[in-house]
């Protein structure tokens, strides 16, 4: 199954006619925008829409999202999960997507200068290539057939519709799902308005029956009056998604026909106030105030502070976040959860991990406002998220790295606004938590937000330093990985002179460690060699749990191994390797593991070959680098075509391509890769015949990237160690 569609956390409720209309919506046409106000179920209908349009199972029946298709049903699914519960017509709209169903969260963007980001994200588009990022993403999507769906764009109505009129005419495969309060404006857009559940019908109650008895079982329902109480609330809230489970979240600490009277006393109270908002709007604000109001003091003011954070966050976050004055660090993780018991803040997917929704954040942060805390609790915020940067770094070279590099990807959307934040109130501080940053966000497909961070952090902070030095580092970093070697050459020179006169070891070897990635990726290997050597002279004693130390030791047994000097790169490679397996450290093993599989190959000893690329492509995997997979995935064709399994060799040849239009680039890597790939490939295009190789190399391109990694892991040895 292709696609990322996040999954439902709680059951899905009614919505059948609506499933049905936009099933045929999906069939006929190209971009379908469903609008309506705030809580009234957009994302929620895209979410089922999208599940029921990109998977079906062998019987061609689309299972609900988030459970197997064979489980018993929960309340609202069952025939509703697919569009209109025709198994017949599921095939044809999942066969229409046999490239998936994506999903692209922009509830957590402030302004449109990373939408293409994330949107590339979204997609698995992890492009290293110093193209515009708009051109990289037609490319991708140019031959695919796909949905993708645009999460909350009505903040970005205008530049939304932009983007997707440029994708559609790109992509003649590509069909757009998008919500929004508003239309995007687009050529072609079907405006497909979602109103709210009818208010005296069974959806409504069903709502708010789910949502009761899911907490406190069938007994909190089953007295006198309940069931009028029940569909009282479901009317004076106008069969409002959220506003129900808003009410449906009182009910516990009051009985059902308590909670009916206070929100009756409530809208009577508005009635004569001669409030005016749109109808819908003014229900919903009601709601959600009358959720407020009912908050003790300390819940009122987490809910305030809390609505800082742009995605999901975990205990720690929040307790460094909003923590002061009357709200005490021990009572952020009570209070937490009595807002969670409120339906205020929800879980995110099914770990430790929060989230409020954009319409709640947003009155939360209205909240912030009046109490005068956005400043204060903005640096907060900007303050925890670079410490979590600094730990993954301090961290990086042990044990605590893949942890590390899973918290950095965790914490994207704030670490986004953590930039920002300090890009105004304090640019070096940007600087310094962008060069943090390089290693783990190059790593993980955010080459292009690197950069972009990197440029804007440097242009605003000029003042020479390590905090600037170790931006332009990154820079370089960043450049040479996007190919730009003219610019990394300039970089090199300008990081080597500031490193000097920083007069800081760690900067001298990240200057190093730069210069040594270039010349190799140059078919410079004396160069990278020489300047590594030099800056390791100056650190004899400095131990490997020294990040950049460990980088620099790295490039000297690639360039060895580059010179031709097999015997001596294979015993520092072997060296290096016990340290990094004996400190759980993986980034370095992967490469390491790289460069000892092109020694054996090298060596005629393909059978070890194809061990050591297995074992790197797990490490590249665990990483979720798409970069070193695709390089990881050439040499393990070329280690199986070594080994006579050219059938093999093939497909994975053809996964590799796949991953490398992923990252925007032709096949890169070492340069006596290259020779080796072309001499195996004609190995194993002899031995099947054109016909026989095509049609294998064309099975690895077409398939699911991720499960043909998958199955390619699962076919070699447990690893070695």
């Amino acid at each position: 199954m292709k696609g990322n569609i996040p999954q439902e956390t709680t059951s899905f409720v009614g919505r059948r006619p609506e499933l049905t209309r936009l099933g045929a919506a999906l069939a006929t046409h190209r971009l379908i925008t469903l609008t309506g106000a705030g809580g009234v179920g957009k994302t929620r209908l895209a979410q089922r829409a999208a599940a029921g349009a990109g998977f079906e199972t062998a019987s061609g029946a689309a299972p609900t999202a988030g459970r197997p298709a064979d489980s018993e049903p929960t309340a609202g699914s069952g025939p509703a999960a697919g569009f209109d519960g025709a198994a017949a017509d599921r095939p044809f709209v999942a066969a229409r997507f046999p490239d998936g169903t994506w999903w692209a969260d922009l509830a957590t963007l402030d302004s449109p200068d990373l939408l293409l980001a994330t949107v590339s994200d979204a997609v698995d588009l992890a492009d290293h290539s110093p193209r515009m990022p708009v051109e990289a993403l037609c490319e991708w999507l140019a031959d695919k057939r796909l949905l993708l769906v645009l999460d909350s764009c009505e903040h970005l109505a205008d530049e939304c519709g932009h983007l997707v009129a440029e994708l559609l005419a790109a992509a003649p495969g590509l069909t757009v799902l998008a919500t929004s309060r508003r239309p995007l404006g687009s050529h072609g857009e079907q405006v497909f308005d979602v109103a709210p559940l009818s208010a005296g019908g069974e959806d409504a109650r069903a709502l708010f029956t789910a949502r009761v008895t899911a907490r406190l079982g069938p007994a909190a329902l089953a007295g006198p009056g309940a069931a009028g109480a029940a569909e009282s609330i479901c009317r004076r809230l106008e069969g409002i998604p959220l506003a129900i489970e808003l009410a449906a979240a009182q009910v516990g600490p009051a009985d059902v026909t308590e909670v009916a009277a206070r929100l009756g006393s409530r809208f009577e109270v508005l009635a004569r106030s001669g409030f005016v908002w749109p109808r819908r709007h003014q229900t919903l604000r009601t709601a959600i105030g009358w959720s407020h109001e009912l908050c003790a003091p300390l819940e009122r003011l987490l809910w305030a502070r809390l609505s800082v954070f742009r995605g999901a966050f975990d205990l720690a976050a929040a307790q460094a976040v909003t923590a002061g004055g009357p709200l005490a660090a021990e009572d952020v993780a009570p209070t937490l959860e009595r807002l969670v018991a409120q339906s205020v803040v929800g879980k995110a997917g099914s770990g430790d991990r929060y989230r409020m929704l954009d319409t709640i954040r947003e009155y939360g942060h209205e909240w912030l406002l009046e109490l005068g805390e956005t400043g204060p609790t903005a640096d907060r915020h900007a303050t925890y998220f670079a410490g979590l940067a600094r730990w993954a770094d301090d961290v990086w070279a042990g044990t605590g790295q893949l942890p590390g590099y899973r918290a950095v990807e965790d914490a994207h959307p704030d670490l986004r606004t953590a930039l920002d934040h300090w890009l105004v109130r304090d640019p070096a501080k940007a600087a310094e938590l962008a060069g943090l940053l390089v290693y783990f966000w190059t790593c993980c497909g955010h080459i292009k937000e690197a950069r972009g961070y990197l440029d804007r952090a440097l242009a605003a902070h000029t003042a020479p330093g390590p905090a600037r030095t170790r931006a332009l580092t990154g820079l370089g970093i960043t450049v040479t990985l996007q190919g730009d070697y003219d610019l990394a050459t300039r970089l090199s020179a300008e990081v080597r002179d500031a490193a000097e006169a920083d007069g800081v070891l760690a900067e001298r070897l990240g200057a190093a460690a730069l210069t040594g990635l270039l010349g190799m990726l140059m078919g410079r290997p004396q160069t990278a060699l020489d300047a590594v050597q030099e800056a390791l002279k100056q650190a004899p004693d400095l131990a490997l749990d020294s990040p950049d130390r460990l980088r620099c030791d790295l490039v000297e047994v690639l360039s060895l191994t580059a010179l031709g000097s097999l015997a001596e790169g294979r015993a520092r490679a072997l060296a290096l390797r016990e340290h990094c397996v004996r400190t759980g450290e993986v980034w370095t093993r992967s490469y390491l593991d790289y460069q000892l599989s092109i020694v054996a190959l090298l060596s005629g000893e393909p059978a070890e070959a194809v061990d050591y690329a297995r074992t790197m492509l797990e490490s590249k995997r665990m990483l979720g680098d798409a970069f070193g997979i695709a390089l990881g995935l050439d040499l393990l064709a070329a280690a199986l075509a070594a080994d006579g399994r050219a059938e093999q060799a093939a497909s994975v040849y053809g996964t590799g391509e796949a991953y490398w239009r992923s990252v925007g680039h032709p096949q890169r890597g070492a340069p006596e890769l290259r020779v080796l790939r072309e001499q195996c490939e004609a190995t194993a295009r002899a031995a099947l015949g054109d016909t026989g190789y095509t049609a294998a190399y064309t099975r690895g391109a077409l398939g699911d990237g991720r499960a043909a990694l998958a199955e390619i892991l699962k076919a070699g040895p447990p690893g070695l160690h």
